[in-house]
Formats: structure tokens, sequence, C-alpha cells
């Protein structure tokens, strides 16, 4: 039998600040045979682990996830001693069902942690498809079973998700605010976008669960109708005068980030994370080793661009971030919105464009430039060209355009309005 044990106090994390760093864990029992564990990390956010008890002194233990340590927990990426406690108890229930030839019941939450776990194991981001699920799925179809699914309900599920208000950073503590939407073609085109983005990994999900045998069949969602031509959005990118005058609108380690964007087409969070020794002089590219697909890549850069990370990495150590905020901290999730919304606004840019418009413009420009939309695709991470068709097929020089132009009738028309075009 298992042997007993003391056990911690888990409970709060003053109790767990008080214990001694380790790297095995403190146990406190929850059921007979079975322990909730937290290993106490130096440094950084301790662990939650389970185990249950085989036999022969024997245990099989399993990490369950991060403690709330130095974030408020939310429930899916972040756990509370007692949202740990639920966590270990469903191990248990899929262990006994398991060791009884029977098949657990599993709802809809349970099917999309286990499939958010399959891709964080490929090293693949799940943090922001998290949060969507905590705040569009879960209050929603959480409890349900998948087995019970319909094609109506899902159906009802996501026309509700695309006509709910956009959700706005909130102060911890505060009410969930919600941003204003208009009732015009375009707000309904953008709610129907987000809500299929989110569709997405949740039909992903159930796949995932279907081809794993957790459930019987995949008929609901298979019927399941998305919105059709929701994704003709304009993308936005900058002309080369207004990319002028950003640059001059910004100033110290933003005007980096900013530049660094523009002369690689990198994600914002793919800036953030490199070092310095991620670039490389010898070949002039730039090693993104955490992407979002979760496949390295190297983007080769112009001279002018290694030039300037020339500059930008000279006398540094090499596991130094590449480009950080003026304070040495790395550049956040969001920490860009803000220094982005007043340079632009300096810069009297309009309409408006985000960050992650600096991508879309180094892209577009290099197809206006007649980059192989192929070599565009994987200086941008893409594994084909089907992304940059979509959004930036039209820009590119073609036969049909050139023919168009050079024998479309001609009907000497002239226009007695004397206009004079302003620089944008």
């Amino acid at each position: 039998m298992a042997r007993t044990l003391r056990d911690a106090n888990l409970g709060t994390r003053e109790a767990r600040s008080k214990l001694k760093p380790r790297g095995k864990p403190y146990w406190r029992a929850i059921e007979k045979g079975q322990h909730l564990g937290y290993r106490r990390l130096k440094g950084q956010a301790g662990t939650w682990v389970v185990r249950h008890y085989l036999g022969n002194q024997s245990y099989a233990t399993e990490a369950i996830g991060p403690a709330d340590d130095f974030s408020d927990a939310d429930g899916v990426a972040i756990l509370s001693y007692w949202q740990a406690v639920e966590k270990a108890r469903e191990h248990m229930v899929r262990r006994a069902h398991a060791a009884n030839g029977t098949a657990a019941p599993r709802t809809v939450k349970a099917v999309l942690e286990a499939y958010f776990r399959a891709r964080d194991d490929e090293g693949r981001s799940t943090k922001d498809d998290r949060h969507r699920a905590a705040a569009y799925i879960y209050p929603t179809l959480g409890d349900v079973e998948v087995a019970s699914l319909t094609t109506e309900a899902l159906q009802a599920w996501l026309a509700g998700v695309s006509k709910a208000r956009p959700r706005v950073r909130t102060a911890k503590g505060e009410a969930q605010q919600y941003r204003k939407i208009g009732d015009d073609a375009e707000s309904v085109r953008r709610r129907r976008a987000s809500a299929l983005r989110i569709w997405a990994f949740f039909k992903a999900a159930l796949n995932h669960a279907y081809r794993n045998g957790d459930v019987p069949s995949d008929a609901a969602w298979r019927k399941v109708k998305a919105f059709r031509q929701v994704d003709a959005a304009r993308v936005r990118y900058l002309t080369a005068a207004e990319t002028t005058r950003l640059i001059n609108a910004t100033s110290g380690e933003f005007r980096d980030l900013v530049r660094a964007a523009l002369e690689t087409g990198c994600r914002y969070a793919e800036l953030g994370r490199l070092e310095v020794r991620d670039f490389n002089s010898d070949s002039n590219t730039l090693a993104v080793r955490r992407s979002k697909s979760g496949k390295p890549r190297h983007v080769v850069l112009t001279p002018e661009s290694a030039e300037f990370f020339a500059a930008l990495t000279a006398g540094r150590g090499g596991s130094e971030l590449l480009l950080r905020r003026t304070d040495g901290t790395a550049w956040e999730r969001s920490h860009q919105q803000e220094p982005m919304t007043a340079a632009v606004r300096r810069a009297r840019i309009s309409p408006p464009i985000t960050f992650h418009g600096l991508r879309h413009t180094w892209a577009s420009h290099a197809v206006m430039n007649g980059m192989p939309l192929m070599v565009v695709a994987r200086n941008l991470g893409h594994v084909d060209t089907k992304m940059v068709e979509k959004h930036y097929g039209h820009l590119a020089p073609s036969f049909i355009a050139d023919a168009i132009r050079a024998h479309a009738p001609r009907f000497g028309i002239t226009s007695d309005r004397k206009v004079a075009t302003l620089a944008r």
C-alpha cells in the first residue's frame, strides 16, 4: 500500500512561497492513492503535478499546469490551488474509466484542453486561443459532452459569437469591458471573421478528439455552415512616404522595434523573442526560432537591413534580447499598442494603422516590387502561398494586368478639372 506522507500546505501563494525551492514536488493527498503536488521553482512560478498510486510503492506522475504564484489564475493557462485540485480529480476519473474499459464522458472543455496540450507539446503557441476559448466557448458549451453536440447547437453558438461585442483589455478585478460595434456591412463582416477564427481552432480540437477515438462521430461539426465572403478585408499598408513619416515620429527603443518590423516583416511576438545571436552577419539572416506555427525559419535581410541589425548588435552579448524596452525588459503582449497609436497620430497617418500593419507593409511592397509569392511566403513563415495570394496577390505584377494596360481601348477623353495630387 502507499506509504503515509505529511501533507504540505499548498492552498495559498503565501504558504507556497515559504517552501524551499527544489526539484522534488511537495505533496498533498486529495483522494486515497492520489496526490496533488507542487514543484517550487526559484525565481519563477511553480508547477502543479498529480500522481496516482499504481501499487508496489510506484506512482504515475503527470504535470497539469503552472501555479498562480505571480499571476492571477484563469483556470486555463494558470491554475489556483482549487483549480489544480479539480483538474487532478478529472485525471482520476479518466484513469478509473480506462481501468474499467469504459470511455469517460468527454466535455467540450476537456477536448479543447487536450488539444491545447498537444499543441504545446509541438511548440506551438496556445495562449491567445486559450483566452478565446475561456471567453467564447466555455461559458456556453464547456460542460457539454461532445458526443451530445448537435449541428443546430453549434450553428447557434457560431451565430451568437458573431454577434457578440468585442472584448477590450480590462484592469484586473474590474468587470469585463466591451467595444461598441456598428451594424454596417464592414462591422458585420469583421465580427463574422473573428467568429470563424475561433471556430477554426474549436473545430480542429473536435477533429483531434475524433481522430484519437475520444468521441464516436464527427458528423455534428462537419455539417456546420461557415459564413461566406468574410475574408475580403482590405489589407492596410503604408506607402513609402507614410513609412518615412512614421519612422520620423518614433524614437529610441520603439523606433528600433518599428524599423525591425519594416525590415523583416516579422510578427510583433517574434521580434520580442529575438536574441542578439539570432542575427547572422555572415549570411545576413535573422533566425526566428519560435514562430506562430511552431516552426523555425531564417529571414533573409537586404544589405540595408543587415547594416541596421549589425549596428543594433554591436558589442552585445549573444543571449541578450535583440530588441528591448527603455528599461531593458522584453516587449510583451500589448506593450506596442500605446506607442504605436501615439506615433501614428504624430505622423498624421490616416486611416490609422496597427503595429501588425508593418508586416503587411513589408509584404505588400515586396510583392509590388516583383518578389515571387513563394519567396514572400517563406520569409513571412507561411508553408505555402495561400495566405500571400489571398492578401497580396492583387498587388503582384501579372501578365493579365500588363496586357490590359498595354491594349485596353483609350478614347482620348481628358479631364477639365485641374487637380493636384498631394503627397500622402
